[in-house]
């Protein structure tokens, strides 16, 4: 009888009442209307980037108390195999939604790249002259857009950001390895140098912008590559602190053979990051660099 009326058993973890979706959606709202108006400040000659300073700080609250609270259900055993596997299909969609997200900046690039005679006959401030990348010349000079320059040479500093990138990918794979084997020593060591190599690579890669010959506003080559690029750079950004907190974890003795999806996850980011640079080098940088490399 007394078995009868027994709690029944499952896998699910049924969520404890959470402000973060509602203080969430607020965030993402306030950070939105300050974004706009800080644009608009910005048009009108006085940027105001205290705008979007209160939306900002609501968004990051959020994400650390949901992330916090997630890491507390880990740690008191809600997350179940059947929960572990959920989650991991949830990583793998937010994953593919990322891929979608930079399709759009490879498309917007190859579009123009292709088809350069259309950005001459359909946008006019946004003059090819004809030819991708854009040739600085009298012809395709316009008022206000500013001479093109050079492009980058993608076997100097790309290169090297490559291999830094590159490597990085190793170590997180090391790092992987060695906690699947219990090696707790290997896998903050793997952290740690990954950790570094991903500030390596945000350094070089400010390095590169600020020794541009072109800027962003100045034509659609300057445009498409820094919008593919710069959201590059800030998923490299992000997925170094998503390996910063794992690391913190991994030092706290969070992770074990069996329960580490957190540190899955990251890995799983940080590989999907490699991947989008190499598509990015090969396009972008060596098949997109033209006669007007620099050197």
């Amino acid at each position: 009888m007394a078995q009868a009326h027994a709690k029944p058993q499952h896998d699910y973890h049924l969520l404890n009442p959470s402000p973060w979706p509602l203080v969430g959606s607020i965030g993402g709202l306030v950070l939105a209307l300050g974004a706009l108006m800080f644009f608009m400040s910005k048009k009108a000659g006085d940027p105001q980037l205290w705008y979007v300073l209160p939306g900002l700080a609501i968004v990051l609250i959020t994400m650390f108390g949901w992330w916090r609270d997630v890491i507390k259900e880990e740690a008191e055993g809600h997350q179940s195999p059947v929960v572990q596997l959920h989650l991991r299909y949830g990583m793998i969609l937010f994953i593919a939604s990322e891929v979608m997200f930079f399709v759009a900046w490879f498309w917007a690039y190859f579009d123009v790249a292709l088809f350069p005679d259309d950005a001459v006959t359909y946008a006019r401030t946004q003059v090819t002259g004809g030819v991708w990348p854009p040739v600085p010349s009298a012809e395709t000079d316009v008022p206000g857009l500013g001479f093109f320059g050079h492009t980058f040479d993608p076997w100097g500093l790309p290169w090297v950001n490559t291999l830094i990138l590159l490597t990085s990918g190793t170590t997180a794979t090391w790092a992987h390895h060695a906690m699947l084997h219990d090696d707790r020593k290997g896998l903050i060591w793997g952290l740690t140098c990954t950790v570094v190599l991903g500030i390596l690579f945000t350094c070089l890669q400010a390095y590169e912008y600020m020794h541009a010959g072109f800027g962003f506003s100045n034509h659609i080559y300057g445009s498409t590559f820094y919008m593919a690029t710069g959201f590059h750079g800030f998923h490299v950004i992000v997925g170094t602190i998503f390996l910063l907190v794992c690391l913190f974890r991994a030092l706290a003795g969070h992770f074990t053979p069996h329960k580490h999806f957190g540190f899955e996850a990251a890995a799983w980011y940080w590989h999907f990051v490699d991947v989008v640079w190499l598509f990015l080098f090969c396009s972008i940088y060596i098949w997109g660099a033209g006669a007007n490399a620099g050197h």
